[in-house]
């Protein structure tokens, strides 16, 4: 990590602010509106070529909130592209497409539209709340998508959660807590709770930070882990167990945060553990790399660009609450680390992973990455212009 004065940290950071707002209005929105939504079915492309032409892979339903969360930020960036017809189609293929008569949403269609994987997911049913919410705010509809929302919890209530108050991550997978899809249900219960009026979103918000500050945040390390046997909430046999995601303890780091006046000191402590965590251990060469195991060894030395994205989210907040330079200086580290990502043959587009030498893989451009980018954008520009 670079040791800036604080000060010199946010200057630095305001000029990589304004090349990021400038890269997503001036590359990223206009390619991403010509290439990655679907002109003949509605909806958005699950990914890209590095030549910007989009590919028939099956789209998963995360996706598509995940891009209408993306363009529902563009006005606020300064974009003056059709979002809101971006988001009205791309949600009317969403609900059209992915939504079961039971009210919960598939997890995988084909371009088309015809369900592949008729499975509900926890995981993707978060995302559709946060996108609901994001579209809300965007087309100023905000009574009409809460309902829509609280229908969906009411659902998500009745069929997914458990005694002890987790959720299970599919219907019928009762043996196993993933602590990622609740990590998302959190994001999206905050991002109601802003906006929204029933008193429910704030209440489930709460209940799932104290879930993880108590069940997923692991005792003996204090990291968090990605999956626990649900009788006795040990880690789950074998490798499932073990995993520790760098990209994961910055995010969840970040969401507690954003908890943190309504909860005890205890969870500012435990997501300022987690940043530590994650900046001694997950982040190697200037970057957070995929994966750890729970004794801190090293199975994927590779880093993906969206942990970078969860790190740089997670110094801003930190060091906003708490004043401390080092988080700024983390954030400057983060925000730096970004570019590299972007510095593509086609403006717009990214590289999805980078090896420990230094070398980019030549790979398709996920469209889910987006969601991670102006989330992270966001956060920088409101952390220096609140």
């Amino acid at each position: 990590m670079t040791h800036l004065h604080c000060a010199d940290s946010k200057l630095h950071l305001i000029a990589l602010n304004e090349k990021l707002i400038a890269w997503l209005v001036n590359d990223v929105y206009p390619l991403w509106a010509l290439h990655g939504v679907d002109p003949k079915n509605g909806g958005f492309i699950e990914a890209l070529g590095q030549d910007g032409v989009g590919l028939a892979h099956p789209r998963r339903a995360r996706v598509q909130p995940r891009q209408i969360y993306a363009f529902a930020q563009a006005r606020a960036f300064g974009w003056c592209g059709d979002a809101a017809g971006i988001i009205g189609r791309g949600l009317q293929y969403f609900i059209t497409h992915y939504q079961r008569h039971d009210g919960l949403f598939r997890t995988l269609v084909a371009p088309d539209g015809a369900a592949l994987d008729d499975r509900a997911l926890l995981y993707d049913q978060a995302f559709a709340l946060l996108g609901l919410a994001a579209a809300a705010t965007a087309l100023g509809e905000r009574c009409e998508f809460e309902k829509r929302a609280l229908a969906l919890r009411a659902v998500i209530e009745s069929r997914l959660r458990t005694s002890d108050g987790s959720f299970l991550s599919e219907a019928g997978a009762d043996t196993t807590r993933e602590s990622n899809p609740h990590m998302h249900l959190l994001e999206a219960c905050l991002a109601w709770a802003d906006i929204g009026t029933d008193a429910g979103w704030a209440e489930w918000a709460k209940s799932l930070a104290a879930l993880a500050v108590s069940r997923f945040i692991r005792i003996d390390s204090g990291a968090l882990g990605e999956c626990y046997n649900a009788a006795d909430w040990r880690p789950a046999p074998g490798i499932a167990g073990r995993t520790v995601e760098p990209g994961h303890l910055f995010e969840w780091a970040w969401l507690l945060l954003r908890c943190d006046p309504q909860h005890r000191p205890s969870v500012r402590e435990n997501a300022l553990r987690l940043v530590s965590i994650g900046e001694a251990y997950g982040v190697s060469a200037g970057v957070a790399i995929n994966q750890l195991l729970d004794d801190m060894t090293v199975p994927d030395p590779n880093a993906r660009l969206w942990p970078q994205t969860e790190r740089l989210k997670a110094a801003l907040l930190a060091g906003g609450l708490t004043g401390e330079p080092r988080y700024w200086s983390m954030a400057h580290d983060a925000a730096l680390s970004l570019f590299p990502y972007l510095d593509t043959p086609l403006r717009g587009l990214w590289f999805d992973m980078k090896s420990p030498s230094g070398k980019f893989f030549d790979s398709p451009v996920p469209a889910s990455t987006l969601y991670h980018l102006v989330g992270a954008i966001a956060a920088l520009n409101t952390a220096l212009h609140p």
